[in-house]
C-alpha cells in the first residue's frame, strides 16, 4: 500500500528535539517481524505460495469450494507479502541509505512482480467464468460471500482485462514498473548535494528539507529569500535529471493506459475505483472559481506581516510568533483531548497504540522527511512517520496521522483482509477531519487573541496548502500526463515552464498578489506525490469532506457522529465515491468545495475583526 501521507516537508529538524528521544519515541518495528531471520521465514513462505496459487490456473471453475481455495490462497498471499514489504518500508525510512532497508525493498519488488505473475491469470478466468456463475458460487459457499466487491469490480472491469497471456505480459513489466521514483526517492531523500546557505547572522546551514522548512518560516525575510534562493538553485541544477526521471513515470502510465484501453493516463486512473470524472473537473473549476478568496488570504498575511509586495518566500511564516513549545507528550495529550467528539472508544485506541510504540517521532539523519503513515500490515498494526520538532505544525501533523491510523485500524478490525483496504480518494478524509477537531479544540482552550491568531492562520495555511495548493498540483499533473499522452516529448525545462504558469495563476502573480521569480518554479521537481500519479486531488477532495464532516459533528447533528464511524470502518467494501456520498458528501458537486472557501472567508472575518480590535 503506497500511502505516503507527506505533509509535504513541514517537518523541521532540530538538534534539541533529537536531543530529547527516548526510547517510546521509536517505533516497534518488532511486532512485524522480531528479526531478520522471522521475516526471511515468511518471505520463503509467500515464494511457496505463489506456487499453490498458480497451480489454480484453469481450476477456478470446477466449484464453489475450488474457487474459494483458490481464492483465499491468493489473499493470503497478498496479506503476507503486504506485511513484508511494510516493514522493508518503514525500514527503510527510518535511514533512507540504509543498506539493509534497500536490499529489502528491492527483493520486496522482486516478490511483488512474481506474486503478480503468480495471479496474473485470475481476473480473465473470473471473466470468462461469468457473472452468473460466480454469483452461483457465492450462493453455494458463505465464505465467498466477503470477496462480493472485489469480484464486482473484476467484472466491472471487464472492458480493460486483457487475456491470460496478456495480463501475465503485463505482471513480468512490474519487475521494472517504478524504477523512476526509486531514482527520485534515493536521490531527493539520501544523496541529493545539499546546497550550504549563509544567513543574515553569519551561520551557515547546511540546507537540506528540514532545514529549508525551518527557514522559510524565519522572520527574517532577507534569510527567508537567501534560504528559498539557494534552495532552488540547487534544485535547478539538476532540472534535467528529475525532468528525465519525470517523463520516464509520466511514460510508463501512458504504455499501461493504452494497453488496457484507455483512451488516457487520466481515465486509466480515475477508473480504478471507479472514480466519475466530474469529481476532478469540479474540484479544479471550484478551485480557480475562488482563486479570489485564497488572494484574499495573501493580501490578509502581507497586511499582518507588514510586507508591501508579497513574494512566494513570504508565505510559509506564521502570522504571529506563538513561542510556545509543544513537547511530544504535551501534543499527544491535546490530540486525545481534540479527539473526544469521536469518543471514549476512538481516544481509547489511539492512547493505546501510542503507549504500544506506533510511531517514530523525531527527524534523524538520513531518516526520510515529511510523515507518513502505513497502514497495509492487516494483522499487526498502522505505523506512523513524524518529523516531530515541537512547534504547533507538528501536533496538527500528529493528529493528521493519527487520524489515517485510526482508519486502518477501524477498517482492518471491521473488514475481512480483502475489503480491509481503504481507496486513497478516502484516505485523507479521517487525517483532515482530525485536524478540524484540532483546531476547534485549540480555539477554544486559547489563552487570549495572539494564541487565536496563532491558530486562526495556521488553519488557513492548512486550508491553503490542502486545498488550492494540492488543487494546483492536480492541474500540473494532469496537462503533464495529458501532454504525454498526446506523445509529446516532456523536458525539465518544459515542465518547469508548465509549472511556473499555474503557479503564477494561482497566486496572483499578474495581478501583483504575489509575485513569482521565476526560479522558484522548479519547485515542481521535488514533490514526491507526482511520482503517485493523480494522487494529490485527493488531498483537496477528503479537506473538502472533512471539513463537512467535523463540523457536523461538533454541531452534535443527530446520527453524524455514527456515519462518520461507519465510514471509517467500511474499508473497500463499497466503492470510495459511493461511500463517501451515502455519508452525506457528495464530491462531484461544487457543494463541499465551496465549504471550503465559506470556511476560509470566515477565518479571515475573525483574523479582520482581532485586527480591529487593535486598530489595525
Amino acid at each position: 500500500m503506497k500511502h505516503i501521507v507527506t505533509i509535504a516537508l513541514a517537518c523541521a529538524a532540530t538538534s534539541s528535539a533529537f536531543a530529547q528521544e527516548r526510547p517510546q519515541d521509536r517505533w516497534n518495528l518488532a511486532d512485524l517481524y522480531a528479526s531478520q531471520e522471522a521475516w526471511n521465514a515468511d518471505a520463503a513462505k509467500l515464494e511457496a505460495s505463489l506456487a499453490r496459487v498458480a497451480a489454480c490456473k484453469g481450476k477456478l471453475g470446477e466449484s464453489a469450494k475450488r474457487f474459494k481455495e483458490c481464492t483465499d490462497g491468493q489473499y493470503d498471499a497478498i496479506r503476507l507479502f503486504y506485511r513484508l514489504a511494510v516493514y522493508a518500508n518503514e525500514l527503510s525510512s527510518e535511514d533512507t541509505g540504509g543498506a539493509l532497508g534497500l536490499e529489502l525493498r528491492s527483493r520486496v519488488g522482486v516478490m511483488g512482480s512474481k506474486l503478480g505473475e503468480a495471479t496474473s491469470w485470475s481476473r480473465p478466468e473470473i471473466l470468462k467464468l461469468g457473472a452468473a456463475k460466480v454469483d452461483a458460487f457465492m450462493k453455494q459457499e458463505p465464505g465467498l460471500r466477503i470477496y462480493r466487491h472485489p469480484l464486482r469490480d473484476i467484472v466491472r472491469a471487464a472492458p480493460h482485462t486483457l487475456d491470460g497471456p496478456g495480463e501475465a505480459i503485463i505482471a513480468g513489466f512490474a519487475l521494472s514498473s517504478g524504477a523512476a521514483s526509486n531514482t527520485y526517492q534515493v536521490l531527493a531523500n539520501a544523496d541529493f548535494p545539499w546546497p550550504v546557505v549563509k544567513m543574515s547572522d553569519g551561520r551557515e546551514v547546511k540546507m537540506d528539507e528540514p532545514a529549508f522548512s525551518t527557514a522559510r518560516e524565519s522572520a527574517n525575510r532577507e534569510d527567508r529569500k537567501r534560504a528559498f534562493d539557494g534552495f532552488y538553485t540547487k534544485w535547478k541544477e539538476f532540472e534535467r535529471t528529475f525532468g528525465t526521471t519525470y517523463y520516464s513515470d509520466l511514460k510508463e502510465d501512458t504504455v499501461y493506459a493504452r494497453l488496457r484501453k484507455y483512451p488516457d493516463s487520466f481515465a486509466r486512473s480515475m477508473d480504478a475505483n471507479n472514480l466519475p470524472l466530474a469529481v476532478y473537473d469540479a474540484l479544479v473549476k471550484s478551485a480557480n472559481d475562488n482563486l479570489p478568496t485564497l488572494h484574499r488570504y495573501f493580501k490578509l498575511r502581507g497586511r499582518i506581516l507588514g510586507v508591501p509586495e508579497m513574494r512566494y518566500y513570504d508565505i510559509y511564516p506564521p502570522l504571529v510568533s506563538g513561542g510556545r513549545e509543544f513537547p511530544i507528550d504535551e501534543g499527544v495529550k491535546i490530540m486525545l483531548e481534540s479527539a473526544r467528539p469521536l469518543g471514549d472508544a476512538y481516544v481509547a485506541a489511539m492512547a493505546k497504540g501510542i503507549k504500544d510504540r506506533w510511531m517514530d517521532v523525531y527527524p534523524r539523519p538520513r531518516k526520510q522527511s515529511g510523515a507518513h503513515m502505513a497502514g497495509a500490515a492487516y494483522d499487526v498494526h498502522p505505523y506512523l512517520l513524524l518529523n516531530y520538532t515541537n512547534n504547533y505544525e507538528s501536533v496538527s501533523t500528529l493528529a493528521h496521522e493519527w487520524g489515517h491510523a485510526m482508519h486502518s485500524y477501524l477498517s482492518n478490525k471491521a473488514q475481512p483482509f480483502a475489503t480491509g483496504r481503504y481507496a486513497t480518494f478516502v484516505a485523507e478524509i479521517a487525517s483532515t477531519t482530525n485536524e478540524a477537531f484540532l483546531l476547534d479544540y485549540m480555539l477554544k482552550n486559547a489563552a487570549g487573541d495572539d494564541e487565536r491568531l496563532l491558530y486562526l492562520g495556521s488553519a488557513l495555511e492548512g486550508l491553503r496548502g490542502t486545498f488550492f495548493r494540492q488543487t494546483m498540483f492536480a492541474e500540473f499533473e494532469r496537462e503533464a500526463h495529458a501532454r504525454v499522452d498526446k506523445g509529446e516529448a516532456l523536458t525539465g525545462e518544459k515542465l518547469t515552464k508548465m509549472y511556473g504558469d499555474i503557479l503564477k495563476r494561482y497566486h496572483g502573480d499578474r495581478e501583483g498578489v504575489v509575485k513569482i521569480d521565476e526560479l522558484y518554479a522548479i519547485e515542481w521537481a521535488r514533490i514526491p506525490h507526482f511520482y503517485n500519479s493523480f494522487y494529490v486531488f485527493q488531498y483537496a477532495t477528503s479537506i473538502s469532506a472533512g471539513s463537512l464532516f467535523a463540523e457536523a459533528i461538533l454541531k452534535g447533528e443527530p446520527g453524524a457522529r455514527e456515519k462518520y464511524i461507519k465510514l471509517l470502518e467500511a474499508g473497500s467494501s463499497d466503492y470510495p465515491y459511493d461511500l463517501v456520498k451515502a455519508a452525506g458528501v457528495d464530491l462531484a458537486t461544487p457543494a463541499p468545495y465551496q465549504a471550503v472557501a465559506t470556511r476560509m472567508n470566515r477565518i479571515m472575518d475573525e483574523i479582520e475583526a482581532i485586527l480591529a480590535r487593535r486598530g489595525k
